[in-house]
């Protein structure tokens, strides 16, 4: 019974991280929707960093960012799991 229990309490926890993470995806996308209405293209071409002002630069960025992160942390995931299902740990 206490090893359902400590189960739960690890699926209650990695759920809880999927969804923070999606929910700073949406955050980052909703950011990202700036330049899609204020975009001129007298500045250069869509998506070029130089018609980005400031703002949307640092969002930008941040997504990135969090894509690499996002990234990292499925390599630690997976590696978790190769080294348990190889050597059973």
């Amino acid at each position: 019974m206490d090893n359902t229990k400590v189960y739960f309490k690890k699926v209650i926890y990695w759920v809880a991280v999927i969804i923070a993470d999606i929910f700073i995806y949406m955050i980052l996308g909703v950011l990202q929707m700036d330049y899609d209405d204020n975009y001129d293209s007298s500045k250069g071409e869509y998506w070029s960093l130089v018609s980005m002002n400031n703002q949307q630069l640092i969002f930008y960025f941040a997504l990135q960012l969090w894509n690499i992160l996002n990234i990292i942390g499925l390599i630690f995931i997976g590696r978790k799991i190769y080294k348990r299902t190889k050597y059973g740990t």
